[in-house]
């Protein structure tokens, strides 16, 4: 979405890994060369000292940043820059200027947050080198250089662990069993390796909310102890497997790629992700009126929308498999939504349903569907997608003159199954009708 003024285009999602980073820019005096900090995942940064500051933009940054991690031409268009703080993060263009998006973060945040005053007037945002979220996956499958593929799989693992992207247990054991060889090697024996994952926790192999437990004040400190050696157990054994059939001294590209093609399996893999929330089911009148949190992934192939508690996914559509609009407050206090529509059923009988997310950032979700609509579109028209930095949702949804988005004809029936990753439509409080045109 572009903003007016200053052609701000982003993607903002929540941040809850990083509390404290240091700003941007904080010295008045941007004509002398300054020191800029550039995060990425796995607690690394690139330190540049960089003339003009207030002007740099992210393209002249962009050569700095890949010259010093040896990124090859290849692979360049795998990164982007984004501006992140706890409260919002933002995909930057080419154009863009840092230091300049980071004096209007208090009004970016009041736009398209629902945080405090006193949050927003604490926080202070950090720029980050990170997967380009246009980036297709299919591109990715080919990179082979070690360093590039790190940087992916730090970003993943990262995802893994926060629980952003829900999976089950085969696959989180699994995933942390390559983290645990990557680390540490192929060569550990049962109780060295024991040993490892006790003293780095299996909050640094497992999901936090895996890791930790569930119980609460009520689960005995025994039973704690018995799932926790349960979990180690269990990686243990994936480690194993890991061990006989990569051999003593695997690549680690080839663990890397494992560890990708893995989350690459999960549909919300390089998706932006927003905050909003949907109505909860109304059980009884005291129940009425509800919300519960959800993170809505947006990628190239579609729409996933998570509950941000549980962990698991509540509805997943492809674009071929939804229609959708956003709507504005009419009233104070009322909500931005974001509505999708899709196909079900009740009684036998075919229905079309709507979803209404509530969010700030309702608008900027459908102009990236939108968006990611027209460049899928034009991708397998045999166009080339514009991969340099300069991609644009400048044109919100509902600009062509309709407010209905989507494509005609009827969208296949969703599946639903027990896993984290599939739908959960019969948990969902919806608006059903029967369309009858």
């Amino acid at each position: 979405l572009e903003m007016e003024g200053d052609d701000c285009s982003f993607l903002p999602d929540s941040s809850d890994d990083h509390s404290q980073r240091g700003s941007v820019a904080s010295s008045a005096t941007l004509s002398r060369a300054q020191d800029v900090l550039i995060y990425m995942f796995g607690d690394s940064a690139v330190h540049l000292s960089v003339e003009g500051l207030g002007s740099i933009t992210v393209q002249e940054l962009g050569r700095s940043v890949r010259e010093a991690l040896h990124i090859p031409e290849s692979s360049q268009e795998a990164f982007a820059f984004w501006l992140c703080s706890p409260l919002l993060d933002l995909q930057l263009k080419a154009r863009h200027q840092p230091y300049k998006l980071c004096r209007q973060w208090q009004d970016l945040l009041y736009r398209f947050t629902e945080a405090s005053e006193e949050d927003i007037s604490q926080d202070e945002p950090y720029l980050q080198f990170r997967r380009n979220v246009f980036y297709p996956k299919s591109k990715e499958l080919q990179i082979d250089d070690e360093g590039v593929l790190r940087l992916l799989y730090e970003e993943a693992r990262n995802n893994i662990l926060t629980g952003r992207y829900p999976c089950d247990p085969e696959h989180w054991t699994g995933l942390g069993a390559l983290s645990l060889a990557l680390d540490e090697g192929t060569c550990l024996d049962d109780q060295k390796c024991t040993t490892t994952i006790r003293e780095k926790k299996l909050s640094s192999f497992l999901p936090a909310h895996v890791a930790m437990g569930s119980g609460g004040l009520l689960s005995t400190l025994r039973g704690k102890s018995s799932r926790q050696t349960g979990l180690e157990q269990n990686l243990l054994e994936a480690y194993r497997k890991i061990s006989t059939s990569a051999g003593n001294s695997p690549e680690p590209t080839q663990l890397l790629h494992q560890y990708l093609n893995t989350c690459h399996t999960l549909p919300y893999y390089g998706c932006a992700f927003f905050l909003g929330e949907i109505d909860k089911p109304a059980q009884g009148i005291l129940q009425r009126g509800k919300r519960k949190a959800v993170n809505v992934g947006i990628c190239l192939e579609g729409v996933y929308v998570m509950d941000v508690k549980e962990k698991h996914v509540l509805l997943g559509l492809r674009f071929s498999e939804l229609s959708w609009d956003h709507s504005y407050p009419e009233e104070e206090g009322d909500s931005h939504i974001l509505w999708l529509e899709f196909d079900g059923e009740e009684d036998g009988t075919p229905v079309n349903k709507l979803l209404k997310i509530y969010s700030k950032q309702a608008e900027l979700m459908s102009g990236f569907i939108e968006f990611c609509v027209e460049l899928k579109s034009a991708s397998e028209g045999g166009a080339a997608a514009d991969m340099d930095g300069e991609v644009s949702l400048s044109q919100p949804a509902g600009q062509d003159g309709s407010n209905k988005n989507g494509r005609g004809g009827r969208r296949g029936m969703l599946q639903r199954q027990s896993s984290v990753v599939c739908n959960r439509v019969h948990s969902l409080n919806t608006i059903s009708y029967v369309d009858n045109g």
